[in-house]
């Protein structure tokens, strides 16, 4: 399993939009420290003067408009390096740019990669997968409250409204996999929620479209075979969608490919039996507020269920 909560920083740039934000980041971080350390250097020069030192009103008149001035023009260059930063963020690149849009949800990420073919469209949630070195612009919009879109190690924050499609881009200029997470107070498990960005040569990353592209796997043992007719036949075709099955809903994420992911509950667990498990009979104590309701499903259903849900790559 390769997730971790090290992964998320603004310190270990990704791409070129996170490049700018570190690098306005270091500007300001060596602007604040030399001011710091000339401002103390200044008190400790009164505090000598004030104690038996020399005055000097005329110098002192000099060295304080000096100041004065210099500090504006530090504010200035300050000032437009943020705006050159801010520009550059809103400039998409007109080349070779690929789409995917972007719901929040309390409290999970739905992602779509869109396409003019419907049959070639993919849904997933909470991972988004990309092809490094080629631009990505997110169109990003809100089901329900206000959430904010961030991807540290790729790019800056970007709010998400309900009824209101918002834009951002940034790019990898390296495979890899990043946490990101909603930075805007959405609700009670706003902490949790979370996404992946997984970066991939563009080989990969078509490998993996393409596979998102095909139906539900279908089952291939009786226990997996068991395990869609539990699935099928009780309340979680209600809110799911599987392709290639009766399962059509969209009020939780599209489960067609769930067993290719390596979270659940939007990065609040590790994708495997044990929490797959403890999350189909009780969602609401892992975490608090969902919209998925406790399901009692009979032991001699339960173990078939899991079996079919990670037959889902």
């Amino acid at each position: 399993m390769k997730w971790f909560a090290g992964a998320q920083s603004v310190l270990d740039p990704a791409g070129p939009q996170a490049g700018r934000i570190h690098g306005l980041f270091e500007v300001f971080l060596w602007v604040a420290i030399i001011v710091w350390v000339l401002t103390v250097g200044a008190m400790l020069i009164a505090f000598w003067k004030k104690h038996g030192g020399e005055r000097h009103d005329d110098t002192t008149k000099r060295v304080v408009t000096a100041c004065g001035v210099i500090t504006v023009a530090v504010l200035l260059a300050l000032l437009v390096a943020s705006a050159v930063t801010g520009s550059a963020f809103a400039t998409v690149p007109s080349n070779n740019v690929m789409n995917i849009e972007i719901r929040g949800h309390q409290w999970w990420w739905e992602v779509h990669y869109p396409d003019y073919i419907p049959h070639e469209r993919v849904t997933t949630a909470n991972e988004i997968h990309i092809p490094v070195g080629r631009p990505v612009r997110f169109k990003l919009t809100s089901d329900d409250v206000i959430h904010s879109f961030w991807a540290p190690n790729l790019s800056g924050k970007l709010d998400l409204f309900p009824n209101r499609v918002n834009e951002a881009w940034f790019e990898a200029d390296r495979p890899g996999m990043w946490r990101g997470q909603c930075a805007e107070f959405c609700g009670l498990q706003h902490a949790n929620m979370a996404f992946w960005v997984i970066a991939e040569p563009p080989d990969k990353f078509n490998e993996w479209i393409e596979n998102q592209r095909k139906p539900g796997v279908m089952p291939s043992t009786p226990d997996q075979a068991h395990g869609q007719e539990v699935f099928l036949n009780g309340p979680c075709v209600v809110c799911h969608t599987i392709r290639g099955t009766n399962a059509l809903a969209s009020v939780g994420p599209d489960l067609t490919h769930l067993a290719s992911r390596h979270t659940i509950a939007a990065g609040t667990l590790a994708l495997d039996r044990g929490n797959l498990a403890g999350w189909v009979t009780d969602a609401q104590r892992i975490k608090p507020g969902n919209r998925m309701p406790p399901v009692n499903v009979p032991s001699k259903d339960l173990e078939p269920l899991l079996a079919y849900l990670e037959s889902l790559k």
